[in-house]
C-alpha cells in the first residue's frame, strides 16, 4: 500500500487521490470550480492551495480524509507521526463515560477549588509557550471528574458558578483536542458543553458554548452546519442594550466564527455581513477582552478582516490590512500565533520568501510548540526548502529542524 508520507506535498497527494478516483485534471477542476490549468499547477507545485475552503472541497471530491490530504499534519504529535498524543487515551476514556459516572472517584470537590483549577489550566494553555499541551492534557481527565463532582454537590448560587466553569472546561477540551488532531473527541466535548448550557437556559452561556461547537464544525469542514448553528444562536440568544460585556463578547465571537465558515462555504457577502455584526459588537465591548476565552474585541475583529480577505484569495490586500493591525500582546498566545501563521501564508502566496522566513522565525521564537501542529507551516517550509537562498538558508533550516523536516 502507498505510504502517504512519501508523497510529502499537498500537490503530490492531490494527484494520487485524483488518479485513484479516476478523474482527469479537467474533471477535478470542474468539480471544485477551478480550471484544468489550476489543477496542473497545484500538482506540479507551481502554486499553493491558498484557501482552506479549497482543501475542504478537495477532501469532499477526492473522498479522502483531511489528514491524508494534508499529509497527516492535522493529527499526531509534533513530530508529524501517525500517533496520537499521549494523553488522548485517558481523555477519550473519560469523555466516553456518562456524566453521572464521572464524579464516582472524585470525592467531594468545592466549587471554589474547581474554578481555581480550571482558571489555572486555561492560563497555562493561553500563556505558556513550551510544554502546554503536555501539561494541560495531563490535567483534563481529572478536571472533568472534579467538575461534575462540584456540580453535583453545589447548591444555590454556587451551582451556576460550577456550571459555567464546567462549560468553560469543555471548551478547553475542544480546543486542545482539535489542536492535537482529534476532531471527533473535540466535537463530543463541544456537544456536551452546549447541552449543559442549553439546560441552564442562560443565553450568554449558550452563545459561548455554541461558539465552541461552531469552531469544531468549521475546523472539520462542516461549514454550512457551522453557519447555521451560529446564525440560529445569534438570533435566539441576542444580548440586549443592558447585557454585560461577556454576553456581547460571545455574541460577537459567534459572528466572527460564522463569517469564517461562510467565506469557506463560498458565501462571501454573508461572511462580510456577519463580520460587520462582529464589528458592531466589538464597539459594545469597547476593548480587547477574553470573555469565555474567545479573545473577542477590536483587535481580533481586525485580525479576522485579514483572514477573510485572505480566504477570498486576495493575499496582497490581506497583507496591506495586516500592516494596520497592531497585535495586542495581552491576547492569548495561540490567537497571536495563528494570526501570524495567516500573515506568513499570505507572504508565501505572494512568493515573498524572505518575508515568509522572517515570520516563520518569529513564530518559532514566539510559540515553538504551536507551529509544530500547523499544516500551513509545514507546507511552507517544505516549499521553501526547494528554493532556499543564502540570505535566509540558516533561519529556514532552523525552523525545518524544529518542526521535524529534514533540510
Amino acid at each position: 500500500m502507498l505510504n502517504l508520507r512519501e508523497l510529502f506535498t499537498i500537490g503530490q497527494r492531490v494527484k494520487y487521490f485524483r488518479e485513484r478516483r479516476g478523474l482527469s485534471q479537467r474533471g477535478l477542476g470542474e468539480l471544485i470550480g477551478r480550471s484544468e490549468n489550476w489543477v496542473y499547477k497545484v500538482e506540479h507545485e507551481q502554486i499553493p492551495i491558498d484557501k482552506l475552503s479549497l482543501i475542504f472541497d478537495l477532501v469532499r471530491v477526492l473522498r479522502c480524509s483531511l489528514e491524508d490530504l494534508t499529509g497527516g499534519f492535522l493529527s499526531g504529535v509534533a513530530t508529524g507521526l501517525d500517533t496520537e498524543h499521549g494523553h488522548v487515551p485517558e481523555i477519550r476514556s473519560t469523555l466516553s463515560l456518562p456524566s453521572s459516572l464521572l464524579p464516582a472517584s472524585a470525592g467531594p470537590v468545592s466549587v471554589v477549588e474547581f474554578k481555581t483549577s480550571v482558571d489555572e489550566a486555561w492560563k497555562i494553555y493561553e500563556t505558556q509557550s513550551k510544554g502546554r499541551y503536555q501539561d494541560v492534557g495531563a490535567r483534563l481527565p481529572q478536571l472533568l471528574r472534579h467538575g461534575h463532582a462540584a456540580l453535583r454537590d453545589a447548591s444555590g448560587a454556587e451551582e451556576q458558578v460550577a456550571l459555567r466553569q464546567l462549560v468553560s472546561l469543555y471548551g478547553l477540551h475542544q480546543i486542545w483536542l482539535r489542536r492535537v488532531g482529534e476532531p471527533t473527541l473535540a466535537r463530543i466535548a463541544a456537544d456536551r458543553g452546549l447541552a449543559l448550557a442549553d439546560n441552564a437556559g442562560d443565553p450568554a452561556l449558550i452563545a459561548a458554548a455554541a461558539w465552541n461547537l461552531s469552531c469544531v464544525l468549521t475546523s472539520v469542514g462542516e461549514v454550512h452546519d457551522s453557519v447555521e448553528l451560529a446564525r440560529a444562536t445569534i438570533a435566539n440568544c441576542a444580548p440586549s442594550d443592558d447585557s454585560p460585556p461577556e454576553h456581547w463578547s460571545a455574541h460577537g465571537a459567534l459572528h466572527l466564527q460564522a463569517a469564517v465558515a461562510a467565506v469557506r462555504a463560498a458565501k462571501g457577502p454573508a461572511a462580510w455581513d456577519l463580520y460587520r455584526g462582529a464589528k458592531a459588537a466589538a464597539k459594545r465591548v469597547g476593548a480587547d477582552h477574553n470573555h469565555w476565552h474567545t479573545c473577542f474585541g477590536p483587535t481580533n475583529v481586525s485580525m479576522h478582516e485579514v483572514h477573510l480577505t485572505a480566504e477570498e484569495g486576495n493575499a496582497s490586500e490581506a497583507l496591506r490590512l495586516a500592516d494596520t493591525v497592531e497585535i495586542n500582546p495581552a491576547l492569548p498566545l495561540e490567537r497571536r500565533t495563528r494570526y501570524l501563521i495567516e500573515v506568513m501564508n499570505c507572504n508565501r502566496i505572494q512568493r515573498d520568501d524572505y518575508a515568509t522566513v522572517h515570520v516563520l522565525t518569529k513564530l518559532k521564537a514566539q510559540s515553538p510548540e504551536e507551529i509544530m501542529f500547523s499544516p500551513l507551516v509545514r507546507e511552507a517550509v517544505t516549499d521553501l526548502l526547494k528554493r532556499e537562498r543564502p540570505l535566509f538558508r540558516d533561519d529556514l533550516r532552523a525552523v525545518a529542524s524544529h518542526i521535524g523536516i529534514a533540510a
